[in-house]
């Protein structure tokens, strides 16, 4: 009987595997390591650093490779050439966005980030018109910005040069800036809803960025058991409630002749369509697009402030040199505007050098494509899971020497202009591509220039003893939490 049993399981084990093998050959898929029943190549990825398993796995399979996040196929694309070639000569074809099943149950397909075909469509070019007559890449945009920059260095002047965690206060400037975009309003620093959003935003990227979240989305069984996802799932739902009220308030005042915001744009357009059926303009889709925008408007943008700071004091004299040029060009008293960037090469690369660096989100938001794919000799079928290795771009050795080390000159030629680099993707690239890219460069530029203006930066140890390693790495790669003295000077 034992032997009996044996033989069935191992039965059980290798048809699957056959057909697994057998439905690979047939469809042409890139090359990759056998799948094994069920939990796929789980085990030979490290859910706690899933880009790190993918640079292993590319040394052996190449730029192109087939990979199973248990039953889910997924095609990883590594390297700048294949990525570009995807992303960018293909993006209509690889412009379909994966599963997240850890939030598919509340996101449900709706909004920008996470939706699909004709609905991803219509609401992001609504969404990427309004945001330009709210003034979004123009200089109200930027009007909104330097005054909450003002605001965001007198809180820290409030902080009497104390040791700190930054978290919070970096976290409100941009939370603000986009605050102001979709409701018309700000928040001050001590309101006690601006502290329950940011906290949310910053603990919705450190628990999506857990390994438990890694195994949620391979295995969806896992969802139904106790874990972090249900925290998750707990904050986007106040996240939800907020903004229904805040829906509900312009509802009551909305003037259909003059609209002051996103929300007000996007309640004008649900009422022009409300006799089409298949309209995408609903107010389930209103919700979640507010949410979308508010979470990658505020959330990616502080914590590269966050980071970017952690690598200042870990980098004193690249942060000096940063002072020297602030002094030089735009001196001490009168703010940093956008017209400074073209003049301030070494801060301009010390940005970009931050972003490239810290690598934000390693491996993209996962991506599909839409219709059966020829792609380097390979076909990849419709709706195939597409991971693209940002990561594998942004620490090209041969375009960046030296990757691993933070150094801007990496962005700077020999006679120390700014360098524009093609594998610069910290925004990804393509249809995909972050539509809040002009927004967050120009809020990158403008707190950090006037943070440094008016505060030098104390670490509490030994710059050499700084770890800037991320504390998890997941879906994004957030830095650890440390202290800093903002001293005025």
């Amino acid at each position: 009987m034992d032997l009996f049993i044996v033989l069935v399981i191992c039965l059980s084990c290798l048809i699957p595997l056959s057909l697994w093998n057998r439905n690979r050959a047939k469809e042409k898929l890139p090359p990759g390591p056998t799948p094994l029943p069920i939990i796929g190549n789980i085990l030979q990825i490290n859910v706690n650093n899933v880009s790190k398993s993918i640079s292993k796995l590319a040394e052996t399979y190449g730029p192109v490779f087939t990979v199973y996040f248990g039953t889910e196929r997924a095609v990883v694309i590594y390297g700048y050439e294949a990525v570009k070639e995807a992303l960018i000569d293909q993006s209509e074809v690889f412009s379909g966005r994966a599963p997240f099943p850890v939030l598919d149950r509340v996101i449900q397909g709706l909004g920008i980030v996470f939706s699909n075909g004709e609905r991803w469509k219509q609401v992001r070019r609504f969404s990427l018109m309004v945001l330009r007559n709210l003034g979004m890449g123009k200089k109200t945009i930027e009007d909104r910005i330097q005054e909450e920059a003002l605001c965001l260095v007198e809180a820290l002047k409030k902080t009497n040069a104390t040791p700190f965690d930054p978290t919070f206060l970096l976290g409100c400037a941009p939370c603000n800036v986009i605050c102001s975009i979709i409701f018309q309003n700000r928040f001050e620093y001590d309101d006690k809803k601006l502290s329950l959003l940011i906290n949310y935003f910053h603990e919705n990227l450190l628990i999506s960025s857990n390994a438990w979240i890694q195994l949620c989305n391979a295995f969806p069984l896992l969802l139904h058991f106790p874990g972090s996802h249900n925290r998750l799932l707990k904050n986007i739902a106040y996240q939800h409630k907020f903004i229904v009220e805040k829906v509900k308030e312009h509802q009551d005042s909305l003037d259909f002749n003059n609209p002051q915001d996103f929300i007000d744009y996007f309640l004008i357009k649900i009422e022009k369509e409300k006799h089409n059926k298949q309209s995408e303009f609903t107010m389930e889709n209103l919700i979640a697009t507010v949410w979308d925008v508010m979470s990658a408007g505020t959330e990616t943008t502080s914590t590269t402030l966050r980071y970017g700071f952690l690598l200042l004091l870990k980098h004193p004299e690249v942060t000096a040199k940063v002072q020297e040029e602030i002094d030089r060009v735009i001196g001490r008293h009168r703010s940093p505007c956008m017209q400074d960037r073209s003049h301030m090469p070494y801060t301009d690369a010390v940005i970009h050098e931050i972003q490239r660096f810290i690598d934000l989100v390693p491996n993209n938001l996962h991506h599909t494509v839409t219709q059966d794919t020829k792609f380097r000799g390979y076909l990849i079928p419709k709706g195939t899971t597409i991971v693209t290795s940002l990561t594998s771009v942004l620490h090209d050795d041969k375009e960046f020497p030296n990757p691993d080390q933070f150094d801007p000159g990496h962005f700077l030629d020999e006679s120390g202009n700014f360098k524009k680099s093609d594998y610069f993707l910290a925004f990804s690239a393509g249809k995909r591509a972050c539509a809040g890219e002009g927004l967050a460069r120009m809020e990158l530029f403008l707190l950090l220039t006037n943070i440094l203006q008016h505060f030098t930066l104390k670490s509490l140890v030994d710059p050499k003893d700084i770890d800037t390693a991320p504390i998890v790495n997941g879906l994004a790669a957030p830095p650890p939490v440390y202290e800093v003295c903002f001293i005025p000077v």
